[in-house]
C-alpha cells in the first residue's frame, strides 16, 4: 500500500512537494495548519515564513513575517506524531522548527543569508554542501554534492538528540540535522523545488531524500 504523507504547508501553492512526494512513492495530502490524523503514516513539515523566536526563549531580532498559527498548529502535530511513533521530515522552516521543538535555537538572520536566498527568475541558486558520512544524506547522495537554498536563518544551538548531517561549503552553515535515535531527520534546502520540472542540472535530484523517508513509513 502506497503510503499517505501528510504535508503540512504555508498558504502558497504546495504542488512542487506534492509532486515530488508523488515522484518518490508517497501519497500525500497539502494542508495548511492541519491537525494530527492516524491515517497519515508520516509527516512532511514544508517550508515557509519563520518561527516566532519566543519558543527558543528570545525577542525578536531579524525574524519576519511570522505566522502564529501555523507555529502552534505545527508544534501540536510534531507532539503528536512523536506519541505516535510515525516519522517526521523536516524542509527549511521545518528543519528550523524541529531544532526548536527539542530545544535548539536559530540564528535568527545569516550574516551571510545573501549567499541562502538569491534566485533567479524564480530558481533558486545552487551552491556546494558537504554531508557526514554515516548520514542518511550521504547514503543517498554521497559526502559531496550541490544543493539549493532560500532561507536567511538556520539552526545556531542544536537541539539534545539530533547530530548535524551537513554544512554549507561556503560558510559552515548547518543544512541538515538527523535524529540520533527517533526516525527524524530535516534538511535546509528544498529537494522539492531539485526534482521533476523544477529539476535543474546544477544540483542532485531532490526525489531520492524524499523517497528515503518513504521508505521508512
Amino acid at each position: 500500500m502506497t503510503p499517505k504523507i501528510l504535508l503540512s504547508t504555508g498558504t502558497g501553492d504546495p504542488s512542487a512537494y506534492v509532486e515530488a512526494v508523488q515522484a518518490a512513492g508517497g501519497d500525500p495530502t497539502a494542508v495548511y495548519c492541519p491537525q494530527y490524523d492516524d491515517c497519515y503514516d508520516g509527516l512532511i513539515l514544508c517550508g515557509g515564513v519563520d518561527v516566532h523566536p519566543k519558543y527558543y526563549g528570545e525577542p525578536i531580532d531579524g525574524s519576519v513575517n511570522i505566522d502564529d498559527k501555523r507555529d502552534t498548529a505545527e508544534t501540536e502535530l510534531i507532539r503528536a506524531f512523536l506519541a505516535a511513533g510515525k516519522p517526521i521530515f523536516g524542509v527549511c522552516r521545518g528543519c528550523q522548527l524541529l531544532n526548536i521543538y527539542f530545544g535548539g535555537t536559530l540564528v535568527q538572520h545569516l550574516p551571510t543569508f545573501e549567499g541562502h536566498t538569491v534566485e533567479t527568475d524564480g530558481v533558486y541558486i545552487p551552491h556546494a554542501a558537504t554531508a557526514e558520512p554515516g548520514s542518511l544524506l550521504a547514503e543517498v547522495y554521497g559526502t559531496e554534492f550541490t544543493i539549493n537554498s532560500h532561507h536567511h536563518q538556520a539552526v545556531k544551538d542544536l537541539a539534545p538528540g539530533f547530530r548535524v548531517t551537513m554544512r554549507s561549503a561556503d560558510d559552515g552553515v548547518v543544512e541538515a540535522i538527523e535524529h540520533e535515535t527517533l526516525p527524524i531527520f530535516a534538511v535546509q534546502w528544498h529537494p522539492e523545488q531539485m526534482s521533476g520540472r523544477f529539476a535543474t542540472a546544477d544540483t542532485v535530484d531532490g526525489v531520492p531524500i524524499l523517497r528515503k523517508f518513504v521508505e521508512m513509513l
